[in-house]
Parts: structure tokens; sequence; C-alpha cells
């Protein structure tokens, strides 16, 4: 039998905070507590870090959760092959996504998904800020990055080329740099943590390190600065390649680009059972990604 501490843990997680997750499961939110309590007394670890806003996860939690989640999909998954069940993808799916990739790429394409899996309730989050998959409750998320830590599954969609660009507005009156050292003439455009920039160009690399013209925690707007003429700015493929197809931007320095390692990924927990819906989202992303579109 499955410690009913364990289910409240997960819940817990899941919910977001005691209170909730004591109305899932029918308990007092005194009594959610004592038996929180009463299980970290158990395992001798601080699972949860309670503050005044949320509950964060601690170290120790996180690698309990992983465990607690993988023990009760076998058992989910053991009574299915039991009584016959399907694993038909169902229940609440979370997922994460950064916002301008996930508008453009993921968003005109979800009704196939609800379509396919009516049983699925999705919740679609779109954030340029770092989304903490497990202390968010998130079940996917989209990442694109350089490289994914070893806690996460993950499933390459595509590269994600990035080239400098800029508007012909801003060329036209501030000139068109030559040389990478000619850029520190010139306004430069990126969302916080965007710099600083790391280029290639066969063998040789660069770094560009400046801050940007506009202070802005979105992607979003960056390509708006760049497409209404304030500077340049490095973006992906799959971000500006209709502006760049129709002349609405153009690159600068084309013999440059962003580092070839960065890709397109969709990641999500480590577990030894992964639930059906995590599965078809992840085989869904596969279908709808095409970055060949955008190249």
């Amino acid at each position: 039998m499955i410690d009913p501490d364990y289910i409240l843990f997960a819940r817990l997680v899941t919910a977001g905070s005691i209170a909730a997750a004591a109305r899932e499961l029918r308990l007092s939110p005194a009594m959610a507590s004592r038996r929180l309590q009463r299980l970290e007394a158990r395992l001798g670890a601080r699972l949860v870090q309670r503050t005044t806003r949320r509950l964060a996860l601690t170290p120790a939690g996180e690698r309990f959760h992983a465990d607690v989640v993988a023990i009760l999909a076998a058992v989910e998954a053991a009574e299915a092959r039991l009584t016959g069940a399907a694993a038909v993808p169902a229940g609440l799916l979370r997922v994460s996504a950064p916002t301008s990739f996930g508008r453009l790429h993921v968003a005109p394409q979800l009704h196939r998904f609800l379509d396919a899996h009516p049983q699925v309730r999705l919740a679609f989050d779109l954030s340029d800020a770092f989304v903490d998959l497990v202390a968010g409750s998130v079940d996917v998320g989209i990442r694109i990055a350089a490289g994914v830590p070893p806690s996460l599954e993950a499933h390459r969609l595509g590269a994600s080329r990035r080239v400098l660009c800029a508007s012909p507005a801003y060329l036209a009156r501030a000139g068109v740099p030559a040389r990478i050292a000619d850029l520190g003439d010139h306004r430069l455009l990126a969302a916080a943590g965007q710099m600083p920039w790391r280029l290639v160009s066969g063998s040789r690399r660069a770094s560009v390190d400046r801050a940007s013209h506009v202070e802005t925690n979105s992607s979003e707007l960056v390509r708006e600065l760049a497409l209404s003429g304030v500077g340049i700015a490095l973006r992906s493929l799959w971000d500006v390649g209709d502006a760049l197809r129709t002349g609405a931007l153009v690159r600068v320095l084309p013999e440059w680009e962003g580092m070839l390692d960065v890709a397109i990924w969709a990641v999500h927990p480590r577990a030894p059972i992964v639930s059906p819906a995590v599965r078809a989202f992840v085989a869904f992303l596969r279908e709808v990604v095409d970055p060949a579109a955008w190249e």
C-alpha cells in the first residue's frame, strides 16, 4: 500500500500550497501541515522551504519528489496493466515555453494536440524567465539553450541559429558595421540575460558584451525595436526569418552568427515512467517544430 503521506507530498508540489493540497484530499490545512511535518521527521530531512508567498522544494525535497512521482506512476502503470486499462493521455498537463517561440511556433498548432487528446487539460505558460520545472510543477518545458541539465530528460527538436540583424532604416542612418569592433559604435539590443553575445565565423570566435540600448525582459520587445529601427539585435531565425525574407530586417556582419551549439529542446523531469500526456506532448512538438521552415 502506498504511504498516504507520499500522495499528500506529491499533491502539495502540484498544487503549490498546503491549503490547496488539503482541499484536493479533503483534509484540513492543519492536518495536512502536521502530516507533512511527520513525513519530514520520519525521513530526517526538510522537504519544503516555507515562505510567505509560496512553497519551494529543498534539494532533498526535489530528489524525494522525483522518486515519489516515479513510485506513484509505477503503481498507476501496474494497475493499468492488471486491469487492461489503456494508457490514454489524460489529466492536467502543465507546459512552459519562451514567449516568442511559444506564440509563433506552438500556439497556432495547439488545437491539433487538444483535438487528438480531449481528456488532457492543458495549462500553458509563456515566459522569458528561467522556469524551474520541479519547483514550478511543470510537466514539459521548451528550452532554447546550449545544453540541458542531467536532472531533465531532453528531446532535441532542432537547431536555433541566431544572426545579427537590423532594419535598413537604422543602417542607413547609423552606417553598416564592417567588423566586430565596429559594433562598439552602434546601439545594441538584447533582453536581460542575453549578453554577452558569443559569435562564431568559421574558426574565429568573438564576444560582444555591452549594455542594451533599451533595458527589457522581453525578447519580443527586442524584435520590435529592431524592426522599428532602434538598433542591432542578435535574433534567432525562427524569430526573424520572415522579416529577413521580406527585407524588413537585413543581416549585419553576415559572416558571423551565434554559437552553433544552441538548440531547441523539449524537456521534462527524469522518471522511470513518463506519463502518457507528457509523451504525447513531446511527440506533438516533434511534429510541429520544423527548423527547416525558417532556415
